[in-house]
């Protein structure tokens, strides 16, 4: 099965594995049963690129922390999605793409909520048999269409999605892959489909990941993968506020967005030619 993901789909499973990792830990930031069975050997062995990328035997480390990071975002998204269902009027939330997440597997979730899972048919297939006999604690459902197709929309409808009634949206690890006018289109389409008051979170980098010459170790890998990073954003609120979402944009190691883990300096958002990670958060007007 993992030879019908395409280079980009199978980055969830390099996430899989960082949870999977993460979950051993003593001092972990959340726990993920299922990480394991869903990142399977390809997912360790993306890891073990990523590790030797990023923490070089020969010389002290250049490049961000991913395991460090990659806890932090699970972690951050997990609270995000707990308090916008925590709100008795937030009845749908919707995973674009979906990928291994496992949060309809090992999160607790109030009866009123609706949890839509949006991916292309084959990762959906490729999740369902790791995941098989694991019951979903929520009303769960799949969604299985390429976000790239001109229906998605229509075909989220389809499964229950009523456009009318606020929803939350999580769009993470999309953004880094996709072109600047495909970003665009992303979010007018979510716009689109969000009823006032509608929730949005994502993930993305600064232009500046996107070209910094200590940051090579880590774009290598990627492109060597077949999924470069193409886009990256140096003003996360006015590209969300274009699409009708007010938003703030946390960098990791922020108040809020720390968890006593994050290892490196945090820069002032002034200072210029830095790398930068954002978690944008916030609400459709």
């Amino acid at each position: 099965m993992i030879e019908l993901l395409n280079p980009v789909e199978r980055t969830a499973l390099l996430t899989a594995a960082l949870r999977a990792a993460e979950t051993k830990r003593e001092d972990r930031l959340y726990e993920d049963p299922y990480a394991a069975r869903l990142c399977g050997d390809a997912g360790t062995e993306l890891l073990a690129e990523v590790r030797a990328a990023t923490f070089p035997p020969d010389r002290p480390r250049s490049l961000p922390s991913t395991p460090d990071y990659n806890a932090i975002r699970t972690r951050f998204f997990d609270e995000f999605l707990r308090g916008a269902a925590e709100d008795p009027g937030m009845t749908q939330i919707v995973l674009a793409p979906s990928g291994m997440d496992s949060r309809a597997y090992r999160m607790d979730w109030p009866a009123h909520i609706s949890y839509f899972e949006v991916d292309r048919p084959a990762v959906l297939k490729f999740k369902a048999d790791r995941l098989e006999g694991v019951p979903p604690r929520v009303a769960h459902r799949t969604v299985a269409v390429d976000l790239t197709a001109d229906d998605w929309e229509h075909r989220l409808i389809d499964s229950g999605y009523d456009p009318a009634m606020p929803s939350t949206w999580l769009l993470e690890g999309l953004l880094y892959y996709i072109p600047e006018p495909d970003t665009h289109r992303m979010l007018e389409r979510v716009a689109a489909v969000s009823a006032p008051g509608s929730r949005i979170a994502a993930d993305l980098v600064n232009t500046a990941a996107l070209t910094l010459p200590h940051m090579r170790g880590l774009l290598d890998v990627f492109a060597g993968w077949g999924c470069p990073w193409l886009f990256g954003s140096d003003e996360p609120e006015a590209l969300f506020a274009r699409f009708g979402f007010d938003v703030v944009a946390a960098q990791p190691g922020d108040p809020g967005a720390d968890f006593d883990r994050w290892p490196d300096p945090v820069p002032a958002r002034d200072v210029k030619d830095v790398r930068r990670v954002f978690f944008v958060h916030g609400r459709r007007r």
